[in-house]
């Protein structure tokens, strides 16, 4: 399989809805191999199919158990994934609420996310899944899920995190120099 290069900001296919996956090919399951290299390639828990330049509603995850929790890891794949949101988000804490992504390297931002997140959909034999998970897991069912549907995390921020997050890409200067993909087999930015 291979790690293919990872949309940044600014790309458009990042701020498009995914197109439902009808039937999984040969070429639906590289999609999904490569995916996951990629992932442990760019040290992300999770990784959407538009990241890597394809509209299928796809997303790949693989998420440690939390610290002090003796919760099982989690990875797996979830083709064409309905999310519900489950609790109501507590209060920003800037600390703890951290998020990062790897469409924006580099930068963290806090966002309060819903406590709990199930995700149904299919596998790649077309058996139905359902995740459901609590503080990292619910962030991640989340957070690739927003991407699917066009969003990314630093849409989701408000004030003054907001006004933060916009001077950091402006900074990065990925747009302005053209730059809107990274390889993270070798940790380069490619002009598209």
């Amino acid at each position: 399989m291979a790690v293919r290069p990872i949309t940044v900001i600014g790309h458009k296919a990042l701020h498009a809805p995914t197109k439902k996956v009808r039937e999984i090919t040969d070429e639906v399951r590289t999609l999904v191999a490569d995916m996951f290299d990629t992932m442990e390639a760019a040290e992300g828990v999770g990784l959407a199919a538009n990241q890597v330049g394809s509209r299928a509603r796809i997303f790949v995850y693989d998420c440690p158990p939390e610290r002090g929790d003796d919760g099982e890891h989690a990875r797996g794949v979830v083709v064409n994934p309905v999310l519900e949101r489950l609790g109501s988000p507590a209060p920003l804490d800037e600390e703890e609420d951290g998020e990062g992504c790897l469409s924006v390297p580099g930068e963290w931002f806090p966002l309060a996310r819903h406590p709990r997140a199930r995700v149904t959909g299919t596998d790649l034999e077309g058996n139905e899944v359902v995740v459901e998970g609590v503080g990292l897991l619910a962030r991640c069912l989340q957070h690739e899920t927003d991407h699917l549907d066009g969003y990314l995390y630093v849409d989701r921020l408000t004030g003054p995190i907001k006004t933060e997050a916009r001077e950091a890409v402006k900074d990065r200067g990925w747009a302005a120099d053209g730059i809107l993909r990274w390889d993270p087999a070798s940790t380069t930015a490619d002009k598209v």
